[in-house]
């Protein structure tokens, strides 16, 4: 076993090594001194998301020159783009650690995607690229709910972000979901909301700080 890979498995089994959640195998491998690429897809939610800036800071921060995250995500798309680009946006990068959330446009009506096509997608995006990179680690996210008349047309978004959960669950995915997180701040009022996420369905840089970052640091194992 190379030795890399080797001080990667060990660290995984080392008491305390996890303070917080048990570590992301991409930052076991980031610890061990293993360059890796951070491939993230989905929505506006996250090609304009500030939160992976925030995240490349604090993987930069941790392990200077060792992660290079690339930002494949396309706002105003849905699962079905996901698949027709995957090759061209995720596989041809070679991921080591791929993050996935397109179930807030899945939802949204005018695309006209069951659950059962969603899912669908879901499966293919990470079968195919599990089939190119098979040590890459897919982590699913559900991310913050829609309000007003994002909502309106996004009526049945909670079946969408269920299957998320679902099919990490049946596949053994980690899952970030941010549900409860943005719960706790819908029910500090409309003001506190409309500071975080405006438009009611994108949150700003102070919104990623606050509620998503804190959150994605701690489920990746990145802080206790």
């Amino acid at each position: 076993m190379r030795l890399a890979a080797f001080l990667s498995a060990l660290l995984l089994l080392v008491p305390g090594f996890c303070s917080g959640a048990e570590k992301a195998a991409f930052v076991a491998r980031l610890a061990a001194g293993q360059p890796q690429t951070v491939v993230t897809y989905g929505t506006s939610l996250t090609a304009g998301g500030a939160w992976v800036a925030q995240l490349s800071a604090a993987l930069e921060k941790n392990f200077p020159k060792l992660a290079t995250v690339v930002n494949s995500a396309q706002g105003a798309m849905w699962s079905k783009w996901g698949v027709e680009n995957l090759d061209e946006r995720v596989i041809a990068k070679k991921p080591d650690a791929l993050f996935i959330e397109f179930s807030i446009n899945d939802a949204y009506l005018e695309y006209k995607t069951s659950v059962e096509d969603a899912r669908r997608n879901l499966d293919a995006m990470i079968d195919r690229t599990l089939a190119a990179q098979p040590e890459c680690e897919i982590i699913l996210l559900v991310m913050n709910p829609p309000t007003g008349v994002n909502l309106e047309r996004r009526p049945k978004i909670a079946d969408y972000e269920q299957l998320y959960r679902e099919v990490a669950k049946t596949r053994g995915l980690r899952l970030i979901d941010f549900s409860a997180d943005w719960q706790a701040v819908l029910k500090r009022g409309e003001a506190q909301w409309l500071a975080l996420v405006p438009d009611g369905i994108h949150p700003n840089a102070e919104g990623a700080q606050q509620v998503i970052l804190p959150h994605l640091l701690k489920s990746l194992g990145l802080v206790p």
